[in-house]
C-alpha cells in the first residue's frame, strides 16, 4: 500500500517537473536561454486560477484559458524586457534579470494576493478511490496522462508543422532562417509564450492538491531546471523521462525516510547521475566546428 501510494504521487510529480522543465527546454531549443521565472509562471498559472475560479466565480472552461493566456502574457514580457535586450548586446545578464523577474513577480503577488495559503477546489480532489489497496484522487492520474500528451504534441509540433520548422530552422541557423522569411524575434518570443504556458498549466493541475500561495513556485522551478538538465535540456524525451524519475525517487524517499532526507537524497543522486553523464540522460555533447 505505501509502495503503491508513493509510485502515485511520484508518477504525479514526475508529470508536473517534466511539464516545467519542458518549458526550459522549449526556449533553450530555440534560443539558447532559458527562463529562471518559470517557476513563478507556475505559481502565476494556480494564482490566476483561483482568482477566476474561485474569487470571481468563473466557470471552470472560461477560467482556465484565460489563466493559461495571462501566463503566455507574461512569457513575452519576460522575453522582451528580460532576456531580448541583453541577448541583442551580447550579455548573459538575461540570467540574473530573469531570476530578478520572477522574485519581483513573486512579491506582487504577495502584496495583492495575500501571503496565506489558499486552497483551490477541484472535484477531482475531493473523493478518493481504492486504486491497487491505496485510495488516490482521480486527479492525481489525471496529472501524468496530460503531462505524457502535451509532450508527446510538442513533439509532433516541432517536427511535422510549419510552425516547429520555423523553430528548429531559428535553431540551426538565425540568419539562414531570417533570409527564408522567418521572424526569428517572433519564433522565439513564441517559444517563451509556450515555456510559461506550460509552467501555468503545471501550476493549475497541481493547486487542488496543494496550497496556492506567492511562493509556490520556487522549490518547483528549482527542481525543475534540476530535472532539465539530468534529462539533457536539448532532449524533449529526456526532460520528460528524467522529470518522471525525478518525481519517484523524491516520493519513494519521503514515504520510507520521511520528508527529512527528501532533498539530501534526491539532489545527490542528481549529482552522480551528472557525474556519470554530463550530458543528461538523453541529452548529446555539443559539436564544435571548425
Amino acid at each position: 500500500m505505501l509502495l503503491t501510494s508513493a509510485v502515485v504521487t511520484g508518477l504525479g510529480l514526475g508529470a508536473m517537473y517534466g511539464l516545467i522543465a519542458l518549458g526550459f527546454h522549449v526556449t533553450y531549443s530555440v534560443s539558447n536561454t532559458v527562463n529562471f521565472a518559470q517557476g513563478s509562471a507556475v505559481m502565476v498559472g494556480a494564482v490566476l486560477g483561483f482568482t477566476f475560479m474561485v474569487t470571481l466565480g468563473w466557470p471552470f472552461w472560461m477560467a482556465v484559458p484565460v489563466a493559461l493566456a495571462g501566463c503566455a502574457i507574461f512569457g513575452l514580457v519576460v522575453e522582451r524586457v528580460l532576456v531580448r535586450p541583453f541577448v541583442e548586446r551580447g550579455s548573459d545578464a538575461w540570467l540574473m534579470a530573469t531570476v530578478a523577474g520572477g522574485i519581483v513577480v513573486d512579491n506582487i503577488v504577495l502584496f495583492t494576493f495575500g501571503k496565506e495559503p489558499r486552497g483551490l477546489p477541484s472535484p477531482l480532489a475531493q473523493d478518493s478511490f481504492d486504486f491497487m489497496g491505496t485510495g488516490v484522487y482521480p486527479l492525481q492520474l489525471i496529472i501524468p496522462i496530460v503531462g505524457l500528451s502535451i509532450a508527446v504534441v510538442l513533439q509532433i509540433v516541432a517536427r511535422r508543422t510549419a510552425a516547429g520548422k520555423a523553430m528548429l530552422a531559428v535553431v540551426q541557423n538565425k540568419e539562414a532562417a531570417r533570409l527564408m522569411g522567418i521572424n526569428a524575434k517572433v519564433v522565439i518570443a513564441s517559444a517563451f509564450a509556450i515555456s510559461t504556458v506550460l509552467a501555468g498549466v503545471a501550476g493549475l493541475l497541481i493547486a487542488p492538491l496543494f496550497s496556492v500561495h506567492s511562493d509556490m513556485g520556487t522549490l518547483f522551478g528549482l527542481k525543475a531546471f534540476a530535472v532539465a538538465i539530468l534529462g539533457g535540456i536539448g532532449s524533449a524525451s529526456g526532460v520528460m523521462l528524467a522529470g518522471f524519475a525525478y518525481g519517484l525517487v523524491e516520493a519513494l524517499v519521503t514515504a520510507y525516510f520521511g520528508s527529512t532526507y527528501t532533498q539530501i537524497v534526491v539532489f545527490s543522486v542528481i549529482i552522480l547521475a551528472l557525474a556519470a553523464m554530463p550530458n543528461g540522460l538523453l541529452g548529446r555533447a555539443a559539436v564544435n566546428k571548425v
